[in-house]
């Protein structure tokens, strides 16, 4: 279930849009530099699959800076590094001998996952929580259609816990690509590839997403 092979290496991260779910506007938004705002983008949209990772993400309240990690593919087995912009090193080793040191410092865990959205850029969407566990459930039920296949986003979840009502994105199956779709997906594909394989754990590059934790931006969806 996947185009990619695993990573490997370091290089400029050439995605154009990193976006994270916003649980209270019930949408997926990302941060332009350009115009120093958050675009928000609604509901339906629909993406390829390319890869998804696991990272570390959130807001430390002592360095008051934004939480960034590497990102990992294998979490069981690959170390995360875990940083704050402003606080220097948190923890740094496998997540589940470190999971609490980084929920203590502000950290989240989260899926980063890379695809090609409908008009053909590379964008990364980012989910946490609840969001999570939508996404793992369908691409487990889906896994062998992900690559032939869009995934569409048409609507969401509201859940409660406790006194907090929240949402989460649901995902469902779409149409097959055509040839020319698979044929523009492929190349999209590769440049993701070429990046993945010069990407070092060990030298973290700072992505747009987490230039935005930095400036003061703290996420609406909380950690369930």
């Amino acid at each position: 279930m996947s185009r990619l092979d695993r990573p490997e290496g370091k290089s400029q991260n050439p995605t154009s849009k990193f976006l994270s779910w916003k649980s209270n506007e019930k949408c997926f938004a990302y941060y332009d530099k350009e115009t120093s705002s958050n675009i928000e983008i609604k509901l339906p949209l629909k993406f390829a699959f390319l890869e998804h990772y696991h990272t570390i993400k959130g807001w430390n309240d002592k360095s008051e800076s934004g939480i960034y990690s590497n990102e990992v593919f294998l979490i069981g087995h690959q170390e995360i590094t875990v940083k704050a912009f402003k606080g220097g090193e948190i923890a740094k080793g496998l997540y589940s001998e470190i999971r609490t040191k980084i929920r203590d410092a502000g950290g989240v865990y989260h899926r980063s996952i890379y695809a090609v959205s409908e008009n053909g850029e590379l964008i990364n969407f980012s989910i946490k929580g609840s969001g999570v566990s939508a996404y793992s459930d369908f691409a487990k039920l889906y896994s062998n259609q992900f690559e032939q296949n869009w995934i569409e986003v048409n609507s969401f979840e509201e859940l409660k816990k406790g006194a907090t009502k929240y949402s989460v994105p649901t995902f469902s199956l779409g149409e097959k690509f055509t040839k020319k779709e698979d044929a523009n997906i492929v190349e999209i594909a590769k440049v993701l590839q070429s990046y993945m394989d010069t990407y070092l754990a060990k030298d973290i590059d700072v992505s747009e997403v987490t230039k935005y934790n930095e400036v003061g931006e703290q996420t609406d969806d909380l950690d369930f």
